[in-house]
């Protein structure tokens, strides 16, 4: 068969939802704080706090990168993936559709 991948090619679904779920609970962390980090400096703009901004939002930027990646490895599960918006399928469906 062309074009077919072997079983033991296919990326650990399990284990990219897990990843996606631990990195999207981190960067809605990031987000929070970053956002109060933004309410301080509008507040009292200070060099300090405009390097610990600038440091929150190259870990956010990767972050974004990573679940990005994930997203696309797990796009042939056939379904939307949202980890933000909590719509990633739990690990019981990934794997009971696995199973039919």
């Amino acid at each position: 068969m062309r074009g077919a991948m072997a079983i033991s090619e296919l990326p650990d679904f399990d284990a990219l939802l897990f990843e996606l779920e631990l990195l999207s609970r981190r960067e809605r962390e990031l987000s929070g704080t970053r956002r109060k980090l933004h309410d301080r400096l509008d507040s009292f703009p200070n060099e300090l706090t405009k390097k610990q901004e600038r440091k929150l939002s190259d870990e956010r930027r990767e972050l974004h990168r990573r679940i990005d990646f994930l997203r696309a490895q797990l796009a042939p599960l056939g379904r939307h993936v949202d980890g933000e918006a909590g719509g990633a399928p739990g690990l019981a469906d990934v794997s009971s559709s696995a199973a039919s």
